[in-house]
């Protein structure tokens, strides 16, 4: 006898769940045959011009054209597919937020090691690089898919950035410490938000040249500055910044080297200073979000760390003796929130 509750169910989800890597991979093989920039600033193309375009059979042009534009990456006009405003504004080669590089960071890296999730979930160890023969993620890495990685992150963060500044206010820091910080992405949209500030991106020499790179083109070199280091193997971080920015980094790390880093920040604050982490945030019950709980996932096979919990971020600021802990949330690509805290005045 079928019930009401019978009724109600559906394999619906489950088959949108099951086929998810189905629009993933049509993205990717789309942005991989160059799709997307070879239409930007046409009159865009008809099934067969791409066929001929790409030397490819009429069928899997027209599918891949149908494709994209059912995951609205492409428009029709008549017989002719054209860009969308999504795929014109970010997935364009050389366009000011090109995002084609992390599509293909994605593709070329994370999802053969995502088809290894089973293993990582048995063994606990990271499927994307052999911890037995590198010492990081990044040691012997191909430096064609490092440079692909850093303009991904670049895209990614800028829009993080902006989500950031426009939810935690900034008016009253002078001098930002943006720990690990990448190609800078943070540091130029912050700046650029906030006139009065200025900042050091703290990172390891290689990606210090990147951010070196990002930050002149930006015209920001008399605002920010470069320094580079390691944040394990330094004795100190850099002095005399007011705010230190955490972004995208403690879900790298097991519990004891968080800490550690968190110990570091507390060290180089001044009384008065503020701590700001901002992370894809696992809610404190341990379901969700979904952004956040996959991403956590993602460090499995990448990272020895997982997305941590505001509670498990307030406990360990507390227990170094940060006050004034709370969180903030918002809507980004790189964070769903921010907890912020402050270092106490110094006793009377």
């Amino acid at each position: 006898m079928t019930t009401d509750v019978d009724q109600a169910l559906s394999p619906v989800p489950l088959m949108q769940l099951a086929t998810g890597f189905w629009a993933f991979k049509t993205l990717a093989a789309a942005h991989e045959l160059d799709l997307f920039s070879r239409l930007s600033g046409t009159a865009g193309t008809t099934t067969r011009e791409l066929a001929d375009a790409l030397a490819i059979e009429a069928r899997p042009a027209e599918m891949l054209l149908t494709g994209c534009a059912a995951l609205g990456l492409l428009e029709k006009n008549d017989d002719r597919y054209l860009n969308s405003a999504l795929a014109e504004e970010f997935l364009v080669r050389g366009k000011p937020y090109y995002f084609g590089g992390f599509v293909q960071m994605l593709d070329e890296r994370l999802y053969p090691g995502w088809a290894r999730l089973t293993e990582a979930i048995r063994t606990n160890r990271p499927t994307t690089w052999d911890p037995d023969r590198q010492n990081s993620v990044f040691d012997g890495e191909d430096p064609r898919l490092l440079a692909v990685f850093w303009e991904a992150m670049h895209s990614l963060s800028t829009f993080t950035a902006r989500a950031l500044g426009r939810t935690v206010d900034l008016r009253g820091s002078r001098r930002l410490l943006d720990v690990g910080g990448g190609s800078a992405a943070f540091d130029i949209e912050l700046c650029r938000l906030y006139p009065t500030l200025t900042a050091t991106v703290y990172e390891l020499p290689k990606v210090a040249a990147i951010a070196a790179g990002k930050v002149e083109a930006a015209g920001l070199s008399e605002r920010i500055e470069i320094v580079a280091g390691d944040f394990f193997d330094d004795a100190s971080l850099p002095a005399g910044h007011d705010t230190i920015l955490l972004s995208m980094i403690l879900h790298d790390w097991a519990e004891d080297r968080a800490r550690a880093i968190l110990q570091k920040c507390w060290t180089a604050l001044p009384s008065g200073g503020r701590l700001i982490i901002a992370e894809l945030l696992v809610n404190d019950e341990r379901t969700g979000p979904p952004p956040a709980a996959l991403m956590s996932l993602n460090m499995l096979i990448e990272t020895e760390g997982r997305n941590y919990t505001p509670r498990e971020y307030h406990a360990w600021l507390d227990d170094l003796g940060f006050q004034d802990i709370g969180t903030v949330w918002f809507e980004a690509a790189g964070a769903n929130g921010a907890v912020i805290a402050r270092k106490p005045p110094a006793s009377a």
